[in-house]
């Protein structure tokens, strides 16, 4: 596991007094409020749903005239999972499959969950879309990305739930001799990586704990990859405290997920959010897969990350874990180099 980052020492140095600003000086310097309503682009209606003003473009999948389209790392199709609930999966399959004369090689299959705060996205935004493809084509997997149920609409754990019902449809598709064509053809269903992104890494936890009491064979869980995974508290951490004013994820931003996330009435400590809350599933952690966790000094919820990781270890839960001491929440979606570093770990991860 890779050392817990650094903490810088505090400064010995004796202070100089300094006369005492007045009121009206202090509330010049204050940061001006946050309105979290606004930086999520979205408007509570009266009867308890959301407008979403996020003009996130969408990716189509890949069409049929596209598919024989050279230069394309990898393909996608878009399969229903739940009509009634509205749920469904965009399958990403890389181009380029090892072969020799008689076989195809058989490839793990992950199951990815988006970012997107528990409240907006899809699993074709293009936010997603991109690093979900690379992770297709340059580890050689099959990506079944979830389209789940978002708050505050569907409170959690639908989408826990929505997660645990994708890996059973993606047991049926092993056992079916009619299932998913690229599925039947190419996923190798004994290596299943269960992966996801910020809050997309919180669903991808309890998707993980839940299905410890859940018959999945012949698909077997091969690995968890929690990619600066959201969890929160009522006692704030130092990481939290640090970055109360976050310019991805303040503190008043995380309050309002929260409220729209959890059950009416519930604190950061519901076990929904909190994996140090006794649930019916503590029990099974130490039943979970080996981990990958990725996290960074910058992010409000890095001390949440380091918790569970000492968690996961106690439980004797194999953990590689790397945290950088430069870098903020999702920093990877938006810098090349930390995209690839990630890109790293994961093909080291996969076996």
């Amino acid at each position: 596991m890779s050392e817990e980052p650094k903490r810088k020492p505090p400064n010995n140095e004796k202070s100089v007094k300094a006369s005492s600003p007045d009121a009206e000086e202090l509330e010049e310097k204050a940061s001006p409020p946050i309105d979290p309503w606004a930086m999520l682009k979205i408007v509570r209606n009266p009867d308890g749903s959301i407008t979403r003003q996020t003009d996130l473009l969408t990716v189509p999948p890949t069409t049929e005239e596209e598919m024989s389209v050279p230069g394309l790392s990898a393909v996608t199709k878009d399969v229903t999972l739940n009509a009634e609930n509205g749920t469904w999966v965009r399958i990403y399959r890389p181009t380029k499959i090892p072969s020799n004369d008689t076989n195809v090689a058989r490839l793990p299959v992950i199951v990815y969950f988006h970012c997107g705060a528990f409240i907006m996205f899809s699993a074709d935004n293009v936010f997603d879309n991109e690093p979900c493809t690379r992770f297709c084509s340059e580890t050689l997997s099959i990506v079944v990305s979830v389209n789940f149920r978002l708050v505050p609409e569907n409170k959690l754990p639908a989408a826990y739930e929505d997660g645990v019902e994708a890996l059973l449809w993606l047991k049926n598709q092993a056992v079916d001799p009619d299932g998913e064509q690229w599925l039947k053809d190419y996923a190798d269903f004994s290596r299943c990586y269960i992966m996801g992104a910020s809050t997309g890494g919180t669903v991808a936890y309890y998707t993980a704990l839940r299905a410890t009491a859940v018959n999945l064979e012949p698909v077997k869980l091969h690995g968890l990859i929690l990619n600066q995974p959201f969890f929160t508290g009522t006692k704030k951490t130092k990481s939290e405290r640090k970055s109360a004013n976050d310019a991805v994820i303040p503190a008043p931003v995380i309050d309002v997920m929260v409220e729209l996330a959890l059950p009416d009435g519930s604190d950061h400590d519901h076990e929904y959010l909190n994996p140090m809350t006794k649930s019916e599933y503590s029990d099974n952690i130490k039943k979970l897969p080996r981990t990958l966790v990725r996290g960074f000094e910058g992010d409000p919820t890095l001390d949440r990350q380091m918790e569970l990781v000492r968690v996961l270890i106690r439980h004797g839960v194999p953990v590689t874990a790397h945290f950088s001491e430069i870098g903020f929440h999702l920093i990877d979606f938006i810098d090349p180099k930390r995209h690839l570093a990630m890109l790293k770990y994961l093909k080291d991860f996969i076996i």
